[in-house]
């Protein structure tokens, strides 16, 4: 299901972006844009509102939701190396390439062949001020806003993180690309956030890949349809004996080298962010 606008002109900024080395860079054209005060009210209203009954009652719904979409989207994803997750697990991370806003369904189907009844979903302030429909899921599907607020991160999205992996033993997902880039194949270089708070709150991750493979038939005139295969890597522990700054430099070069040799495998090529148009899944034209 393709979803968004001018696509064409949202591979060439994954192009540019990609050739200049800019990973994490939006490429979106229509994504909203805030300033620092909307986000912070964003953030405000989720850690006041988040423990309401009104929110709990529309978080409810939004759930039932995404695991109904999530069944329907994954009804033929397979899944490789999910017995690498151990039963006991506990409160864990989950990371994965970001190249979709269904894509997190895919972890969730996961989560839900694990029999795991909860599944956070870390996402950028601007994804909640999103309108419509995507705007309801975008807040209420079990989401929680993350920030470049320095005071936010250290005190309420920390305290959040706390409470819902290391008492409530939660599994959370966090996209260390940060930026959503359109059916993009090849893993990104991440950022350090995701396992800065598993170095801090010691608590594992599980590394994940997911490969995306074309269909024959169209969705639509630009694009063929595509399925997915989730790669459970391995589960990734900080080591107590290191630092915070240790185990964080260590779990994200290990996180990246599983991502890398997951793709060159399952691609049959070595990862160069030289662009091709077969970087872009289901895209059915040569650019």
């Amino acid at each position: 299901m393709i979803i968004g606008d001018n696509r064409r002109a949202v591979i060439e900024n994954i192009k540019q972006s990609a050739k200049s080395g800019q990973f994490h860079n939006k490429v979106e054209l229509t994504d909203p844009v805030l300033t620092p005060e909307q986000s912070k009210k964003i953030t405000d209203n989720y850690l006041e509102d988040r423990n309401s009954l009104t929110y709990k009652a529309k978080k409810a719904v939004g759930v039932f939701m995404v695991k109904t979409a999530a069944k329907i989207i994954n009804k033929n994803t397979e899944i490789i190396g999910i017995e690498k997750i151990p039963k006991n697990i506990g409160g864990v991370l989950i990371t994965s390439n970001h190249f979709g806003p269904l894509e997190n369904t895919v972890i969730r189907h996961l989560t839900d062949k694990l029999g795991r009844k909860t599944l956070g979903i870390i996402s950028q302030t601007t994804n909640f001020a999103m309108p419509g429909f995507i705007g309801y899921i975008m807040n209420y599907a079990d989401t929680i806003p993350i920030s470049t607020d320095p005071r936010y991160l250290a005190r309420g999205f920390l305290s959040v993180l706390k409470e819902r992996l290391v008492d409530k033993k939660h599994a959370i997902l966090l996209y260390p690309e940060q930026e959503m880039w359109f059916n993009y194949r090849k893993p990104r270089p991440p950022k350090n956030g995701a396992y800065f708070f598993a170095a801090k709150l010691n608590v594992p991750i599980i590394s994940c890949f997911v490969e995306i493979v074309d269909l024959e038939e169209d969705d639509n005139e630009e694009f063929k349809k595509v399925k997915y295969i989730l790669h459970v890597l391995d589960c990734l522990y900080p080591d107590t004996n290191k630092t915070v700054k240790e185990n964080t430099e260590f779990l994200a070069t290990r996180d990246y080298e599983l991502k890398v040799k997951c793709y060159e495998e399952v691609y049959g090529k070595k990862l160069t962010y030289d662009f091709e148009s077969t970087d872009i899944a289901g895209l059915k034209e040569t650019l």
